[in-house]
């Protein structure tokens, strides 16, 4: 997960629109706008205020960003994590897939267990092999 993708994560958990957040942090909407697409990084400051207003450590806010390309268990979402750690269900899914996946929204929305995961990986499947 990137920061832009966390920082998104966290305001729609919330379901918060960026003004919503900009009034939190005393932040502009468009300097978010920017953070939330990647086109600027924060300073540290900005990472204290965001993590203030999501009532987060800089830590727990950064925890699941990854730094070096890899991405690590803590950095999928919800859900995908237990898929893939269910010996049966998991096992057949590909890194490649893994990284699928982990991208994948609906209507702004993540799926939230690891039975919607696996039916979204199913049917995505089915559809891309035909």
């Amino acid at each position: 997960m990137t920061l832009a993708e966390r920082f998104r994560e966290l305001r729609k958990e919330r379901g918060w629109r960026l003004k919503d957040l900009a009034e939190a942090t005393k932040l502009s909407v468009p300097y978010l706008s920017d953070l939330e697409r990647g086109r600027t990084n924060p300073s540290l400051d900005t990472l204290r205020t965001i993590a203030n207003a999501f009532e987060l450590s800089v830590h727990d806010l950064m925890q699941p960003v990854e730094f070096y390309g890899e991405r690590t268990r803590a950095a999928l979402p919800r859900g995908l994590s237990e898929l893939l750690a269910d010996e049966t269900l998991g096992a057949e899914i590909s890194p490649d897939w893994v990284e699928t996946l982990s991208r994948i929204e609906l209507r702004g929305k993540r799926p939230q267990d690891k039975r919607d995961w696996y039916e979204i990986y199913l049917h995505l499947k089915r559809v891309l092999e035909g």
